[in-house]
Formats: C-alpha cells, sequence, structure tokens
C-alpha cells in the first residue's frame, strides 16, 4: 500500500506536544494586535512569514522571537478563548482526533487575568470546538469517532524581568533569594493552580510540563514542582534533550518521574555528555535507551521544529528518529508549534515517510501509540474504548484506501 497525503490526512490522528502560543493563526495575531494595541513587524501574514515566522531560522532565539508576539496578544480570556477553538478547529479540519494543548499559563497572567481564568478561557474555546465537532451526524452514529482533548500546564525552567507580568512580580518580591529558588518556586505555584482547575474547576488539566533553557537549568531544580504533580496523580513530561544531552534526558524520567519526552532528540549522542563521572559514554547512552524502552517512556518528535532550531541535524534523514525507530522506542509524530514552524500534524507524517521510508504497518504504530500514550482525561475504561473506536476507525480508512488503489482510482 502506498502512503498517499490523501491517506494520511484521513485517518485519525493525535498531537500531544502542542504550544499554543505556537500555533495562533497568523490573521488572528494580526487582529488581536490591533485590537490590543501590540506592535508587530508587519501586518499582512506575507510580512510576517518574511520577517517572523520563517521556513528556516539562523538560531533558536530567532526561532522563538514569533511566540513573544502571540504572548503578547493573549493576554484576555477572549483572546485565549479564540485561540483555543481556532486550534481546536485547524487540527479537526486535517483528521486530527485527540490534541494536548500545553500552555504557560504564568505568562498570560496579569492585574485582569488569574492563573485559574486563563486555563478556564482557554478550555471555553476547546470545548466550544469540541461540541460542533461531535454534533456532527458522522460523530453521533457512530460512524466516526469524536474530538478529544486534554491541556497541558507548562511550566519554565527560567525567566527574566520582562517574560511577563507574573515573573517580574514574583522576582521582585523574593528578591532575596537565589534565582534558581524562584524558577523552582513558580513551578510549583502552577502546579498547586493546575491541581485546582482540574479538582475545583473541573477541567481536563491532564498534564504537567516543563520547557525552557535546559543548558544551565537543569530539571533537578524543579523536582518539587513534579512531586506535587506525582502526588495528585497529574501525567508527566518534560522537554528533554531538545538543546541538551542525555543527562538531561536522564533527570526527566528519574527525578521528574517523566511519562513522556518532549523532543529527545539528542537521547543518541553521547558526545553531548558533560559530567566527568560518567567515564563510558556509549555505555550510558545505551542503558538509558534500553530503559525508555523497557518502560515505553513515549517520545513526542517534532521533526521540522528539530530541523529548524539545530541546524547541525542539517536534513531530516540524519535525524535520531531513524535510532528510535531502530531501538523500537515508543513514538509519536508531533507540531510543536503549527505557525511558528509551518506545519501540520499530517505534514509531519509525510515528512517521516519519505525521510526514512516507514512501512504501512509501522506507520499505524506510530498513529497508535499517540492515542495509547496520550494523558487522556477520561477513566482508564473510557480510554480503551475510545482507542478501540480509534482503531476501528483507522482500519476502515485503511481498507477504502486499499480498494481505491485496486481499482485504480
Amino acid at each position: 500500500m502506498t502512503i498517499t497525503r490523501e491517506f494520511v490526512e484521513r485517518i485519525p490522528k493525535t498531537d500531544l506536544h502542542l504550544h499554543l502560543d505556537g500555533s495562533l493563526r497568523l490573521p488572528t495575531l494580526i487582529a488581536l494586535a490591533r485590537e490590543s494595541g501590540v506592535k508587530l513587524p508587519a501586518y499582512d501574514e506575507k510580512g510576517l512569514r518574511r520577517l517572523v515566522f520563517k521556513k528556516t531560522y539562523a538560531s533558536l532565539i530567532e526561532y522563538l522571537k514569533g511566540f513573544e508576539y502571540a504572548t503578547a496578544v493573549l493576554q484576555t480570556g477572549p483572546a485565549l478563548e479564540r485561540a483555543g477553538y481556532e486550534l481546536a478547529r485547524d487540527n479537526q479540519a486535517e483528521g486530527v482526533r485527540y490534541i494536548e494543548v500545553r500552555f504557560a499559563p504564568q505568562l498570560h497572567q496579569n492585574p485582569k487575568l488569574t492563573c485559574l481564568e486563563a486555563m478556564a478561557a482557554l478550555n471555553r474555546g476547546l470545548a466550544r470546538a469540541k461540541e460542533e465537532f461531535n454534533a456532527r451526524p458522522e460523530v453521533g452514529s457512530g460512524a466516526e469517532p469524536p474530538f478529544e482533548y486534554g491541556i497541558i500546564a507548562c511550566a519554565m525552567r527560567m525567566f527574566d524581568y520582562g517574560y511577563s507580568r507574573y515573573f517580574d512580580a514574583l522576582l521582585h518580591v523574593h528578591a532575596h533569594s537565589g534565582r534558581k529558588e524562584v524558577f523552582a518556586l513558580a513551578s510549583q505555584e502552577l502546579i498547586r493552580a493546575a491541581v485546582s482547575a482540574k479538582t475545583r474547576l473541573r477541567l481536563p488539566i491532564v498534564g504537567f510540563d516543563l520547557a525552557g533553557a535546559e543548558a544551565g537549568f537543569p530539571a533537578e531544580d524543579h523536582a518539587q514542582a513534579y512531586a506535587l504533580a506525582h502526588k495528585n496523580f497529574l501525567k508527566k513530561t518534560v522537554h528533554a534533550g531538545e538543546a541538551y544531552g542525555p543527562e538531561s534526558i536522564f533527570q526527566a524520567i528519574t527525578d521528574l518521574h517523566a511519562d513522556r519526552l518532549g523532543h529527545a532528540v539528542h537521547l543518541f549522542d553521547p558526545e553531548m555528555i558533560k559530567s566527568p563521572e560518567i567515564k563510558n559514554k556509549k555505555a550510558y547512552v545505551d542503558n538509558l535507551v534500553q530503559f525508555i524502552a523497557d518502560r515505553r517512556i513515549t517520545i513526542e518528535v517534532c521533526l521540522t521544529s528539530n530541523l529548524q532550531t539545530n541546524p547541525a541535524i542539517r536534513s531530516l534523514a540524519r535525524h535520531s528518529f531513524r535510532h528510535m525507530r531502530k531501538a523500537k522506542l515508543s513514538a509519536t509524530f508531533c507540531t510543536d508549534n503549527r505557525t511558528v514552524s509551518n506545519t501540520t500534524v499530517s505534514g509531519e507524517i509525510l515528512k517521516a515517510v519519505r525521510a526514512f521510508g516507514i512501512t504501512p504497518g509501522e506507520l499505524k504504530n506510530f498513529i497508535i501509540y499517540g492515542f495509547k500514550r496520550s494523558f487522556f482525561p477520561g477513566t482508564y475504561i473510557e480510554k480503551r474504548a475510545y482507542a478501540r473506536r480509534i482503531i476501528e476507525y483507522y482500519e476502515k480508512v485503511e481498507r477504502r484506501h486499499l480498494r481505491r488503489g485496486k481499482d485504480g482510482r
């Protein structure tokens, strides 16, 4: 069977690594900037693509520039609700049936919007899109599986003055403390807010994440926040191995009890190990890979994003996914940032198929991993039933695709 674009767009898919502020529609960014008085480098899509949201970036710093504009316009409840609604609709349009939207609520916290209100506003938009999609007769009749979603609260490894009003206030109040202590405190405050949103407001807060610069800001600094998440039964993912080596990944799965890993692009790079205590670097990497494989810790693979922020990769054929595939690791394809990386889930899958020669059987496994290793907001029984519906629908699309191929259509 030939894997075509039409087939990829029709099969049910997930996006488990999806940043809200990196996936804002450009017309919406422009409209919200005009409404809120945020200055942009350009006020048309072509201009923004040329100046900010490029195909390639010179550095990670340049790549992250677009987030500043998106965060600046997402400072009200209605703006967050609109962004969540449109993001869900964009995913639904290409056959994505389950998403986990991650965002840092503290970046949107201000005198007129609390952390809890920011999470509730995003949920309103996502819930409205879900309700509209699932009201379709195809879903109601059982012919197609419904659309579902979860929200991941994202903490920051580090921040500085000017990051947000919340972080500025936190740095001012705790000026006597060490900066890393303040960063850790912010993460703990966020997990308490996330637990409150889940238990008191009944929002589908399904997980906790840690993002930001890895070098100099180790995951272990946030171990107490992750311990709180652990005690409150929140699932855990961590950005690790994106710009640092295997040691960062080791901290994520040990000190932070990560259920999944964001990127892990440098998992197979022993030369990036910094610790002088690790004498046999290759053995360290081999043991780490086996640990991850044995525990089915899923890697959220973001091919386009990694290529843009890690110029040393040079081409997708050199991406470490080729090693993940060989080691039979649990991995699933994600966009990271639909707008900043100018990509879609279907686009990521097609790039993987072309670059690595993925077979139809392998593709099915990678897609199903996404559903089975999701932080689904329902019960385990509900998750199993949902995954079964997804598999049945996938196989129906597959059979239809095969029939068309035989008929020459």
